[in-house]
């Protein structure tokens, strides 16, 4: 069957016009409803899957910039309709949510994390989030606070002035090192390990699939790259399933994360078992390090390239921490650090783009979706969008000082999703990356080797950089 060539623009419809509105303080006109025109690129027999192959995000933002907030295109055989406005967001994650379901490349993440929250739907997700919400609870969290500050200075303690290290990788050794305690509340040794080498089989994997037409290939077809993904699936699994069956048979409490999932029981009075744990733990062990690692590289890759920005948030720990360790009681007072946080992940959002597949015929803007179309949110345009963010592509954490939040639309600014499948760790997320920012910079500034040569985004199931990301540690004189 030949594959066909389609990539059009909806027309007309209820958004087809725009109202301008004058917006406070810049006073600038802006859009309030999204634009739907009738010109679309072409694609070719696979229509724009090799353009997205190529250039993901080059695509996402074309699409959205130059043909409208609407965008029907195709990719290989899949129909696509791409979205880069706020309120078509609401409709497809908030007004029509029940007409839509993971689409097919989340679902590939199923032979990895199962039917863990990230993936399960309907009422099996709602029990799921209902038991574990606690386990993220605002003083629960405040408690983790001390164990992500030590595990972020033990690895500055192997720091020495002068020496170059890949960032990238850098930040990751800590956030593994604080999922690895807050989960399971231990020291793991070979078991840590054992995570730092399944992790990049497993990116490389997805990675291989994300954009080709390979994403239809079952994952038990024995070619030498599945292989090697299922044996880091089992090495990863068997850890999981150890600790659950220990932590069951010794009925050890240790007020982490594992024990509060074993202890969490639905309205019925029934707990998880042994699968329904495994899935939430590797979804939380999985997802838990490598979003903040990422969100912390590309701030210090900014922070780099922006001294004043580094030196105000300097200034700002000096006078509130100063050379103690920082604590969760001082996340509120650093407004700067905040800033700089809610501003690299409006430009690098870890979660790119964001996708649903239609389960039955529906419309999003009063324009007919069929069912099995999928759906791509795109927060990596939406975000750098002018209509919502002035000098859209400049590193600006001073703008969210001035209750830019609350002016913007909802879903212009959507870092972790939206609606009730936002982020459940999200607020461990940004407690998270505050303090290791916190706690990197009271001792060292981060310089890159070559800023002459730009860090490329490279989007895979998460906004990683192509390359390794080499800085240069100077110490900072404690005073």
């Amino acid at each position: 069957m030949a594959m066909a060539a389609l990539c059009h623009l909806t027309q007309g419809g209820d958004y087809a016009h725009q109202e301008m509105i004058s917006t406070e303080p810049e006073g600038i006109a802006r859009p309030t409803r999204p634009s739907i025109s009738s010109d679309a690129p072409k694609g070719g027999v696979l229509g724009l899957l090799p353009e997205l192959s190529r250039d993901a995000l080059g695509l996402l933002t074309r699409c959205t910039r130059d043909y409208g907030d609407l965008v029907r295109i195709r990719l290989g055989l899949t129909p696509v309709v791409v979205v880069g406005h706020p309120s078509l967001v609401e409709e497809v994650l908030v007004t029509r949510n029940h007409d839509y379901r993971k689409s097919l490349s989340t679902r590939k993440l199923g032979s990895l994390l199962g039917n863990g929250l990230l993936l399960s739907e309907g009422d099996f997700w709602l029990r799921q989030r209902r038991l574990m919400q606690p386990a993220f609870h605002r003083e629960r969290l405040s408690r983790m606070a001390e164990t992500m500050v030590a595990s972020a200075t033990e690895v500055l303690e192997t720091w020495r002035d002068g020496e170059v290290h890949a960032i990238n990788h850098e930040m990751i050794e800590i956030t593994l090192r604080i999922v690895a305690r807050t989960l399971f509340g231990a020291e793991l040794g070979e078991d840590l390990e054992r995570i730092r080498r399944t992790s990049p089989v497993m990116n490389e994997h997805f990675r291989s699939r994300l954009f080709s037409m390979f994403i239809l290939m079952p994952d038990a077809v024995p070619t030498p790259g599945n292989l090697r993904y299922q044996a880091a699936v089992r090495d990863l699994e068997h850890l999981v399933y150890r600790i659950i069956a220990e932590r069951r048979a010794s009925g050890e409490r240790k007020d982490d994360l594992v024990d509060m999932l074993l202890a969490a029981r639905d309205d019925a009075g029934q707990g998880m078992n042994d699968r329904q744990l495994r899935d939430e733990v590797m979804t939380l062990v999985l997802a838990g390090h490598d979003t903040t690692a990422l969100a912390l590289t590309w701030a210090w890759v900014l922070l780099a390239h922006h001294p004043d920005v580094d030196g105000r948030l300097r200034a700002e720990i000096d006078t509130i921490v100063g050379n103690r360790l920082p604590t969760a009681a001082d996340v509120p007072r650093l407004s700067h650090a905040n800033s700089v946080v809610n501003e690299t992940l409006r430009l690098y959002p870890t979660a790119w783009a964001i996708g649903r597949e239609s389960v039955r015929d529906t419309q999003i803007g009063g324009q007919h979706v069929a069912r099995g179309t999928t759906v791509l949110i795109a927060p990596w345009s939406i975000h750098r969008d002018p209509r919502f963010f002035d000098a859209p592509d400049e590193f600006r954490p001073e703008r969210w000082s001035d209750g830019l939040a609350d002016r913007l639309p909802r879903y212009a600014y959507l870092p972790f999703g939206g609606g009730q499948r936002v982020c459940i760790g999200s607020s461990f997320a940004q407690l998270e990356a505050i303090l290791v920012l916190t706690s990197i910079a009271q001792r060292f500034r981060l310089r890159l080797v070559d800023p002459t040569r730009p860090v490329e985004p490279w989007p895979v199931v998460t906004l990683r950089t192509r390359e390794d990301v080499p800085m240069r540690l100077e110490s900072v004189p404690r005073v």
